[in-house]
């Protein structure tokens, strides 16, 4: 077992002192690296990107060797590995994003589904989490990942990807017994996915709730919060001598910040909609905080990003417990020199938070 050389995101998820304040970008391995298009051009696809462990294995260390302010690395895959597993044949249009061969439509649809085994099903990713530990090496640490239920749940009923999700907000209010279902098998299936990747060498695990937010409130508890808390509870959180800490993300979720905090998590994620310091009062201290800069800040100019930095760091205040990214994933168009001078503005401008 290789000593980490730069624990500073573990700690302070585990709210620890630390230097300065950790920093990593959601999709910080994608289309905006033209070293990951190169990449992906010679996978020949996205999904053979993603189910070759070489391959993943390349674009995950691509933006920590552009950036050596990088505090973490997150395993290159996708979330809808899970459904893909489970039979419903994953595919990408050109232009139209995630669609499925299969969608799943039916109380017999849903009692139909396997459980995928992550170890045989998902062995790709398993092996693709190795072999990015072997080849960090202990430089940061590595963060495995998965889609919420909730959201694998509205891709498997639509099909692919939707604006309004009327056929899950359909199968939710009409045959409730058979959402649940549905968003109990996927609540296993991610539970032993993380698990596997963790014994696999992941240091820290994230669930993607992305769709969460457009849930009313009485249904966001009810089908997303309730399955990511009963995954929580079934996570192992001690591997290799230290704690593994797990981070929620709901983009949207601001409105249930306390009913998130007590769902078992050690950070939360947050969108750019909320304000870090109020965040901070309302969940004290009991999680960590994870974000939450706009991405679309990284089109304006390196001193506007600069500014944006301090004001959110300010924000949070003094001490630890602050993990700095993004609200959502940097987007495809950003310039890269864009994207570095936001890296070395939240170190350069974050120790003083920190003595």
């Amino acid at each position: 077992m290789t000593a980490l050389k730069n624990d500073r995101f573990l700690r302070a998820l585990l709210k620890q002192p630390v230097d300065v304040t950790p920093v990593w970008m959601m999709r910080q391995a994608g289309r905006y690296l033209p070293e990951y298009r190169a990449s992906r051009a010679n996978a020949g696809d996205f999904m053979s990107l993603c189910m070759n462990p070489e391959f993943a294995c390349e674009v995950t260390m691509q933006p920590l060797d552009r950036y050596p302010q990088l505090d973490a690395a997150i395993l290159f895959s996708d979330i809808l590995t899970i459904p893909d597993a489970m039979g419903q044949g994953l595919y990408f249009e050109t232009g139209e994003g995630p669609r499925f061969k299969k969608v799943v439509s039916t109380l017999a649809d849903i009692e139909a589904l396997p459980i995928p085994d992550p170890h045989k099903d998902l062995g790709y990713v398993m092996d693709a989490v190795s072999t990015i530990r072997r080849e960090l090496n202990g430089r940061v640490p590595l963060i495995g990942f998965s889609g919420s239920p909730w959201t694998l749940a509205t891709y498997m009923v639509e099909g692919g990807s939707s604006k309004d999700f009327r056929k899950t907000k359909a199968m939710l209010y009409d045959n409730p017994q058979a959402m649940h279902l549905l968003l109990d098998k996927l609540a296993q299936s991610v539970t032993s996915y993380l698990n596997g990747q963790i014994m696999a060498g992941a240091q820290a695990v994230q669930i993607f709730d992305t769709w969460g937010g457009n849930l009313s409130s009485a249904a966001y508890q009810e089908f997303s919060l309730a399955y990511m808390r009963k995954i929580v509870s079934g996570l192992i959180r001690e591997h290799e001598g230290r704690k593994v800490p797990v981070i929620m993300f709901t983009k949207g979720g601001g409105l249930w910040l306390e009913s998130i905090a007590d769902a078992g998590a050690d950070a939360l994620g947050l969108d750019w909609t909320c304000d870090l310091g109020e965040a901070r009062q309302r969940v004290g201290s009991r999680v960590a905080l994870q974000g939450n800069m706009d991405p679309t800040v990284l089109y304006a100019k390196p001193e506007a990003i600069r500014t944006e930095v301090g004001r959110i760091l300010a924000s949070y205040g003094k001490g630890s417990g602050h993990v700095f990214n993004l609200g959502h994933g940097i987007t495809p168009e950003v310039n890269p020199e864009h994207a570095g001078a936001f890296l070395r503005a939240v170190h350069e401008l974050s120790a003083q938070y920190h003595e």
